[in-house]
């Protein structure tokens, strides 16, 4: 009776351990943050003295997410699989933007909406795309963000202006397209920069 108890043990341990080994193995799924920004700090006497928010912008739940978006053709939009943004798309642009303004030099007063400081200035966007796109084959890394900066006492939209950048990568590899965010993402900081300079000195008149 007890071998007969032993050996049903057994068997139903071997089924068990048979079971898990049918089991579907769990995604590895790599993670990604956008590359350090390679802008270098300005010694430029134009400086902003009044303080600046810069706010989360706005994004469709396509973009607002930590996948990585590729539209490999026409209007279908898809995401790479397994990889994601360490954070959603409009997270990772707003905390670049900020380290970039930081590190520039000609913004003295800087804060995001997340620290829910008083500021005299903010900076508003909606982000239409942040995403994969081929073009004859290759892909590129494209950002386009309608930017808004509003008087946050009046509530006035002082002015506002369209950035539309796009980044070839080197191929077709996840890492090689997150590469090519980076530098998209520095070209979009540096052209956003030169517009709140000037917009900051002549307000009131909205960029093309």
């Amino acid at each position: 009776m007890i071998h007969t108890l032993r050996a049903l043990s057994v068997l139903a341990l071997s089924s068990l351990l048979g079971a898990c080994s049918l089991l579907p193995e769990a995604q590895v799924i790599d993670t990604y943050l956008l590359p350090p920004s390679t802008l270098a700090r300005q010694a430029s006497a134009a400086q902003l003295t009044r303080t600046l928010s810069i706010v989360r912008p706005q994004a469709s739940q396509a973009l607002d997410s930590t996948r990585i978006a590729v539209l490999p053709e026409g209007n279908r939009i898809s995401s790479y699989k397994g990889a994601r943004w360490a954070d959603p798309a409009p997270l990772l642009l707003r905390d670049r933007l900020v380290s970039v303004l930081r590190s520039d030099g000609r913004f003295q007063a800087l804060v995001s909406d997340d620290q829910q400081l008083h500021s005299d200035l903010e900076l508003l966007g909606s982000l239409l795309s942040f995403q994969s796109e081929y073009r004859d084959g290759q892909p590129y890394a494209v950002i386009r963000l309608d930017a808004q900066l509003v008087d946050s006492s009046s509530r006035r939209v002082l002015a506002s202006h369209r950035f539309d950048v796009s980044q070839g990568s080197s191929d077709a590899q996840v890492v090689s397209l997150v590469a090519a965010f980076g530098t998209a993402s520095d070209t979009l900081a540096s052209e956003l920069i030169d517009w709140l300079l000037a917009t900051a000195a002549t307000p009131g008149k909205s960029a093309p």
